[in-house]
């Protein structure tokens, strides 16, 4: 009798796919790649040895961690849910095998690509330890963390899994929870400390698989291993849950509202009566497939609520903010935010493809008067419909931070160079050494206007500082960087909506063309033009005139804008490139990918025959 066959079994398959090993090629290269460029900045800022190994090694720690906890995002979160619509997992059921035994299977199957990828990346990790400035006890409490938040992120996928049935449900259910699990515990802490005034105890935090990473380059006594017990106690009883809800969630009931109009579900997903009704007469004759792609409603809600959310934040921040530097922390953080922007448009891009092609839709609509390019164009124009406006909010106010976080940027460097010249004067020594600026002693200047808060011009509030207008070089230099981060912006949606439209006909589930749309317009450019962009700008802030007058505020100034400008220029010629090749697939290849109609296959000569 085999011991959890399914388990042999998915482990066999996932071995020997050939994503398996290209994953462990590219997240080697990158990691290498990430390490070259971090050795080239820290030379020609003229840091030490051990100061590169401290700052590579957080580098690739916290890439290494943001790739783990996103596994379970496009690998678990639909493992059980496609089993279920397609069918086959009832029949898993008509056997002796267990939940624990089909939960396993999916788990191991699922988290071979992750943490083969991990192990290709951790021996570069410890090249740090040559280095200096990284203990053996640290890197393998880090290496330990990683590996406990891809187990945690695991798990939770399969537990979302395990009670939905729609993919784009468990996928946004699955980001929710690893983020509420992951950065909610230190939020809640941060809260408490702040009105409270007392320092950070850890309390929610242990909770979180990111706070166990924190701690793990923490000296002296911490939290580490409570944290790490507890998180891998909540990964396991996770897993558990999976393994035992699954024999019960695998049948579709069907529910006594069950076509009915008049319930509030079906209202939540489609609209009242006057809404289906307004939008038939207005769409459904002259665009039937714009109708067919935004009848539900309840994703534009989703994002309607973030607009508002977004832009009561930044009125409200626009006219209590007392110190106008937290504007630069502010643009971080919508940073982050509109990565998962990226990620939502990337899963509703391919959504209707996906569908469409499952339920035998698109079949339909090609032997109808409609053509491929009608529909390509009506998925566009529902898209548009959709999302436009809320997404214009959003972008309108990344822009607003962006021009704030960049005159920010101006009162920082001012300060600086009047702290500058005032330590100059009293100590008589100089800040620069072969021409170079010393960037340490800047940013520790910037650190200590940042947190006392000393400046008078950053202590005044955000509305009186507007009010009181800004230099010709501020505004002129604000322009700049704000034109672009909008350019870098809009044309990463576009590049996203019509890349995710064709994996959407070429992708076999939608967990796989949302990882495929991320990753292949987002991410991995991001990579490339992040180390380009940094590279080329380093080399020129190195080399300019303005370091060798001593100026150490011209770094601060230009390095935000430069690298907002670089980065756009790059990543807009980056997304034409991604638009102009999917439409030209979507239009010219829409029929043979939505038949699935094989192509033209190749003639192959025979082997030629033994001599005798």
């Amino acid at each position: 009798m085999n011991c959890l066959p399914i388990a042999r079994r998915e482990l066999q398959v996932a071995a020997r796919k050939r994503s398996t090993f290209w994953l462990r090629v590219a997240a080697a290269g990158t990691a290498l790649l990430i390490g070259c460029g971090c050795l080239i900045l820290t030379h020609w800022q003229r840091a030490g040895r051990t100061e590169i190994g401290t700052i590579l090694f957080h580098v690739l720690t916290w890439l290494c961690f943001g790739a783990g906890i996103s596994v379970g995002l496009f690998f678990t979160s639909d493992a059980l849910s496609e089993e279920k619509r397609e069918g086959t997992l009832g029949l898993l059921f008509l056997t002796d095998l267990r939940g624990y035994d089909v939960g396993l299977g999916k788990l191991l199957a699922t988290s071979l690509r992750g943490f083969y990828g991990l192990l290709a990346v951790l021996p570069i990790v410890a090249i740090t330890l040559l280095m200096g400035g990284v203990t053996g006890a640290q890197y393998w409490r880090s290496s330990l963390a990683l590996v406990n938040g891809l187990f945690f992120s695991l798990a939770a996928g399969l537990l979302i899994s395990a009670v939905s049935r729609d993919s784009q449900k468990a996928l946004a259910a699955t980001l929710l929870v690893l983020l509420l699990l992951a950065v909610g515990g230190p939020l809640v802490d941060g809260i408490i400390a702040g009105v409270k005034k007392r320092g950070f105890q850890p309390v929610w935090s242990v909770s979180s698989p990111a706070y166990v990473l924190v701690t793990a380059s923490a000296w002296g006594q911490s939290a580490y291993w409570n944290a790490l017990l507890l998180t891998h106690s909540l990964a396991w009883v996770m897993f558990a849950l999976a393994g035992a809800l699954v024999p019960h969630t695998w049948q579709e009931r069907k529910r006594a509202d069950s076509g009915n109009t008049r319930t509030w579900s079906y209202a939540w997903k489609y609209g009242g009566r006057r809404r289906r009704e307004r939008l038939r007469r207005k769409v459904l004759e002259s665009q039937p497939v714009v109708w067919l792609a935004c009848r539900e409603r309840w994703q534009s809600l989703g994002l309607w609520a973030i607009a508002a959310l977004a832009v009561g934040g930044f009125a409200v921040g626009l006219a209590r903010t007392k110190n106008l530097e937290a504007w630069i922390l502010w643009s971080y953080v919508g940073g982050f935010f509109t990565l998962i922007l990226y990620l939502v448009m990337a899963s509703q891009a391919g959504r209707f493809g996906i569908e469409a092609r499952r339920s035998g839709l698109l079949e339909l609509l090609l032997v109808s008067p409609v053509t491929g390019t009608q529909i390509v164009r009506g998925q566009w124009r529902a898209l548009l419909r959709m999302f436009g406006v809320p997404l214009l909010l959003l972008l309108m106010v990344h822009v607003g931070a962006a021009a704030l976080s960049q005159i920010s940027w101006h009162r920082m460097a001012a300060n600086t160079t009047a702290m500058a010249a005032a330590i100059a004067a009293t100590n008589q020594t100089s800040a620069f050494t072969n021409g170079t600026v010393l960037v340490s002693t800047t940013a520790v200047v910037s650190t200590t206007i940042y947190v006392s808060g000393a400046a008078t011009t950053n202590a005044m509030p955000t509305q009186q500082f507007l009010q009181a207008g800004a230099t010709p070089s501020e505004v002129a230099l604000t322009i700049v960087r704000v034109v672009a981060t909008t350019l870098g912006t809009g044309a990463n949606l576009l590049a996203l909506w019509w890349f995710g439209m064709w994996m959407g006909m070429t992708s076999r589930t939608a967990n796989l063309a949302t990882l495929k749309t991320i990753v292949f317009v987002q991410v991995a450019p991001w990579l490339v033009i992040t180390f380009g962009s940094t590279m080329l700008v380093g080399l020129l802030m190195m080399s300019s005139a303005w370091t060798a007058r001593g100026q150490p505020a011209g770094f601060l100034v230009w390095w935000p804008v430069l690298s907002a400008v670089v980065s756009a220029s790059l990543a807009v010629a980056k997304d034409i490139g991604f638009i102009v090749w999917s439409r030209g697939k979507l239009h010219h290849s829409f029929r043979e990918q939505a038949t699935g109609a094989p192509r033209q296959p190749r003639l192959v000569l025979p082997p030629p025959l033994p001599t005798a």
